[in-house]
């Protein structure tokens, strides 16, 4: 009887494999019970054993959500905040980059790495004396405390990713158009900007994600139930004596929803390439 050979060669990919799988396992399941916890009453979410499905599905958590203002509010909050941040970041994180990028000044290098270290300074050391600053200038509880905050954290990142992207760029296409008589204006808007999509595409999503699930500040800028956020909102629902676990999931799989479908609509944009055969050699 012929011995079946063994393909040491595959051991590798199996492995692989079977890590991917248990990797999925495990950061699946956690969302899987979020999912169906939103779908349970509160009753049955303590239900002894704990099961994953629930007997009867229902809606009443989702109910309870879009029937109330206040908890409506916070998403729209939370989309108006992390939107403007968003957009507000990456039109100076490009400006800046293509500065990095294309030109050398005096305190460039001193720039760069102070841009760097301030990726260093844990954001609770700066709770507060922006805290303080927020008062002193009279924008406490204000939209514009928030992305102002908001944006002390994101640019220094974005600007950090827009410049190494914008490094690979050949620097023969500005100077194609500063040769047809363009400016460099034209060549960052015209040319750069098109050719940076995947590159912009990561910055927006990394600071659409950092804005959206921000908790601390949101918390200790804001007061009024006007202002709060899709986090601070999940926050209240756990009462002093009682937690409204399903709206809570039923929040968390609302508030996920946004980076879910924004990722999966900008997932083709990371694999860059755009720039291949633009400079012929």
């Amino acid at each position: 009887m012929a011995k079946r050979s063994f393909n040491k060669s595959a051991l590798p990919t199996v492995l692989t494999y079977l890590g991917l799988a248990v990797g999925l396992v495990f950061a699946g399941f956690p969302i899987l019970w979020m999912f169906f916890t939103s779908l349970k009453s509160n009753t049955e979410i303590f239900a002894l054993p704990p099961r994953l499905l629930p007997d009867q599905f229902t809606s009443v958590a989702y109910l309870s959500i879009f029937n109330d203002p206040v908890k409506v509010r916070f998403f729209i909050n939370s989309y108006l905040v992390a939107g403007v941040v968003t957009l507000l970041t990456l039109l100076i994180a490009i400006l800046t980059a293509y500065g990095f990028s294309r030109y050398s000044f005096r305190f460039k290098n001193t720039l760069n790495v102070f841009i760097i270290s301030t990726q260093t300074v844990p954001p609770i050391t700066l709770l507060i004396p922006y805290f303080g600053m927020v008062v002193a200038f009279g924008i406490f509880d204000t939209y514009f405390a928030l992305v102002l905050t908001y944006m002390v954290f994101t640019l220094p990142y974005a600007i950090l990713l827009m410049t190494g992207y914008l490094n690979t760029l050949p620097k023969e296409l500005d100077e194609a158009v500063l040769v047809d008589g363009g400016s460099s204006w034209t060549a960052l808007w015209r040319v750069i900007v098109p050719l940076s999509v995947p590159g912009i595409v990561a910055t927006a999503v990394y600071t659409f994600l950092l804005a959206w699930n921000e908790f601390l500040f949101a918390l200790t800028l804001t007061k009024s139930m006007d202002m709060r956020t899709v986090p601070i909102g999940i926050e209240l629902l756990m009462g002093q004596h009682a937690f409204e676990w399903n709206e809570m999931m039923a929040m968390s799989v609302l508030g996920s929803l946004p980076l879910l479908v924004l990722y999966l609509i900008a997932q083709r944009y990371f694999l860059a390439g755009m720039t291949a055969g633009s400079v012929k050699s």
